[in-house]
């Protein structure tokens, strides 16, 4: 197995979003501080009267751990993109189970790659550990390890990671015992002896001599997550970054549960209205996040806030199953997904601006088809083959007659077929449409575009080009 702890290291500050330079603090000692207040000097465990000595700017904040581990269920979610075994480690890591995914991934370097610049676009920061145990790899993020020798790692690492009473701290620095590779050194009935039987044990623990099993995190059934805003949001647009947070989190989710969604609904909460409801809609079962920004961006852009926002909700209540895609086996591409196109499309234009066609049982052209919503199964039946074009105009075009020739453009019309005759409709009560006696042609023009016509009492009509 192979263990990936990730560290949330500034989570207590970045969680509440605060302008920089700015600080969470507990008891009056500072939590976490961002990364300009860190520049400044601020530094975990500094008294904040200190801290405000250093840089009167900065912006303290209460520290709340509710929020902490919201964010951090979130983060679960989310993670849930990369492998589905995923466990907390309270207050500000994740643990994965990656050995498996690895592959999939392209490596770990790239698995690496694609989690930092994941969190990245949330604006955390994160510190990894890599080992072959999961205590181990969770000890390693104080040193940002991901060295393959995990082992020598570990030994370097400094006892301050075993968070040992202030007691035993100062006797491992009376017995010259810094580093975790000196405590391995040592028998452990001794350690033991000294410092009490769970020193010994998480040693053993980190080191894989004994099990060290972890609680999987339960992905919820239902996806209803909230973010609350660090302050009033005027202007839609600008409500992207924090929906990026739960989009990406909704996208781990489905990931983990092996589904995807044709919905789901972004609620923004006002002070004084109710809650604004914005439905994203999506042309196939997707659980693409970059498909959910766009769409998002897409309606967010062209939406006006009728009072300020406070706090994002998503919800995503009807996930249905949709397996992975096969690998390709030797380096095939796949035809290309119209989803995306029509999710734009729809967002930009509007619900109906978009739809399906679906066949009909009827030899009127006019009547062979009928739209439909999109996606819809029906919508993606064949017709049989035939000689009649998919692009009709909306009302057929008269053509002018030239000895007995139909012309187009001042030109005449050479007939590539026999007659098609066409001869329904007398049930219809419609008189444009009813009793129909037409006979249809394939031609083709002297620039050699081929046309759909036909001939009825009347004269000569064009109705349709081929593509």
């Amino acid at each position: 197995m192979r263990w990936l702890a990730i560290h949330f290291f500034r989570l207590p500050v970045e969680v509440l979003a605060l302008p920089a330079p700015a600080a969470a603090v507990a008891q009056q000692r500072i939590v976490a501080a961002d990364r300009p207040a860190e520049q400044a000097g601020i530094r975990p465990g500094m008294r904040l009267a200190d801290a405000l000595a250093l840089t009167a700017a900065l912006r303290p904040h209460e520290r709340q751990p509710a929020r902490e581990h919201a964010m951090l269920e979130s983060l679960a979610c989310w993670a849930g993109h990369f492998t589905p075994q995923v466990s907390l480690a309270p207050p500000d890591t994740l643990l994965l189970e990656i050995g498996g995914c690895l592959r999939l991934f392209g490596g770990q370097a790239a698995l690496l790659d694609a989690i930092r610049q994941g969190a990245e676009a949330q604006g955390l920061s994160l510190r990894f550990g890599l080992a072959d145990t999961p205590l181990a790899a969770h000890w390693l993020t104080l040193a940002d390890s991901t060295a393959d020798d995990w082992q020598a790692a570990l030994a370097a690492l400094p006892v301050a990671v075993l968070a040992l009473n202030d007691g035993a701290c100062k006797r491992l620095r009376a017995l010259g015992l810094d580093t975790l590779g000196q405590l391995f050194a040592l028998p452990s009935a001794s350690l033991g002896h000294r410092f009490g039987q769970q020193l010994p044990l998480q040693l053993a623990r980190a080191r894989g001599e004994l099990a060290d099993p972890q609680v999987p995190f339960a992905f919820p059934e239902r996806f209803v997550q909230r973010l609350e805003l660090p302050a009033r949001v005027e202007h839609a647009d600008h409500l992207l970054f924090a929906a990026r947070r739960l989009l990406l989190a909704l996208a781990g989710w489905l990931a983990a549960r092996m589904a995807g969604i044709s919905t789901c609904t972004l609620v923004l909460q006002h002070e004084d209205i109710p809650p604004t409801r914005l439905a994203l809609g999506f042309a196939a079962l997707t659980r693409d996040a970059e498909r959910f920004l766009r769409v998002t961006r897409e309606q967010l852009e062209r939406h006006t806030l009728a009072e300020p926002v406070v706090e994002l909700q998503l919800i995503a209540d009807a996930p249905q199953d949709l397996p992975g895609n096969n690998s390709a086996l030797f380096g095939q591409q796949g035809a290309g997904d119209i989803g995306p196109v029509v999710e734009r499309l729809r967002a930009r234009l509007g619900d109906t601006a978009v739809h399906g066609l679906a066949l009909q049982d009827d030899h009127r052209p006019e009547c062979a088809s009928r739209a439909v919503d999109w996606p819809d199964e029906k919508s993606a039946a064949q017709p049989a083959a035939t000689q009649r074009p998919l692009w009709l105009k909306p009302e057929p075009q008269a053509l002018h007659e030239v000895a007995g020739r139909p012309t187009h453009g001042g030109t005449p019309l050479r007939l590539l077929t026999r007659a098609e005759r066409i001869e329904s409709g007398w049930w219809d009560a419609d008189e444009a449409l009813g009793d129909l006696r037409r006979d249809y042609f394939v031609a083709v023009t002297a620039q050699g575009n081929w046309l759909w016509i036909f001939r009825d009492p009347a004269g000569w009509w064009l109705h349709g080009y081929f593509g």
